[in-house]
């Protein structure tokens, strides 16, 4: 079929991001083993190798290549990535790493502040004018992404120490906006989708064929695609604070225990 011998020099594997997040576990590995009284194989390192193996999985396999086809798959990996892998990531650093955890503090925003302009900035991001211009800037799409990433670091903080149950209905609220957009701009006629749009250009496929390609069959690229991105993000951004606030008290409670 045309789709697959297209998607054929697109399906590749990141072998830099996975270099680079193998010498990662590895460090993380020595340091909780020489530095820690925390056993390998504790929920909380098992956490953070979960974290960067769908950190890998999520970008830097073929898998990341699905996100371009549809509104759908799009949202799916925006949202493990900014509302799975953080809390992930901050569960599994233990508080017996005192100058790893004074360096990634040097990171964080107040969470407020990290909250709200994580909210503006990500529904920014789906605005079409927006989303247009970042996919055909790698370098600012890239960047844009990862000063995200960095937001939700920040704003995951406290849901994971447990501290606010008021900060953690307030996130749920301020990020409806953009699930709300996707589902909004699906019942009124949707939009385009722009990456699927830059991945054929190179084909030179002019925008009226592009739906013929039928490179994924109805629903997905259609209005019901958008709703249904906007109501994957709102189930995903709920389930991830449920997980996050279940894991982050037994995780840390278990560890303070070992250490005292």
């Amino acid at each position: 079929m045309f789709y697959a011998v297209w998607l054929e020099g697109q399906l590749v594997w990141n072998i830099p991001l996975l270099t680079g997040l193998i010498c990662i576990a590895v460090l993380y590995g020595c340091l909780v083993t020489f530095y820690t009284n925390i056993n390998i194989y504790h929920k909380q390192p098992l956490l953070f190798f979960l974290c960067l193996f769908i950190l890998f999985v999520t970008l830097g396999s073929p898998l990341s290549t699905l996100s371009h086809l549809s509104f759908s798959f799009h949202m799916m990996q925006m949202s493990i990535l900014y509302f799975i892998i953080p809390p992930l990531f901050l569960i599994g650093i233990p508080e017996s790493f005192p100058k790893i955890q004074k360096g990634i503090n040097k990171l964080f925003l107040s969470p407020l502040v990290a909250l709200y302009t994580f909210a503006v900035l990500f529904l920014m991001y789906h605005l079409p004018i927006v989303l247009t211009f970042l996919s055909k800037n790698s370098f600012v799409h890239n960047g844009y992404l990862v000063l995200l990433l960095i937001l939700a670091l920040s704003m995951w903080r406290p849901i994971v120490k447990g501290q606010n149950k008021r900060y953690v209905f307030l996130s749920g609220l301020l990020l409806m906006p953009a699930c709300v957009l996707f589902i909004i701009t699906g019942f009124i006629g949707g939009l385009n989708n722009p990456f699927l749009a830059q991945m054929t250009a190179n084909l030179c496929i002019s925008p009226s064929a592009l739906s013929s390609l039928h490179i994924l069959p109805p629903p997905f690229n259609t209005g019901i695609d958008q709703i249904m991105a906007g109501i994957l993000m709102i189930v995903m951004h709920k389930f991830a604070l449920f997980l996050t606030v279940r894991f982050g008290k037994k995780v840390h409670v278990h560890e303070w225990g070992r250490m005292g």
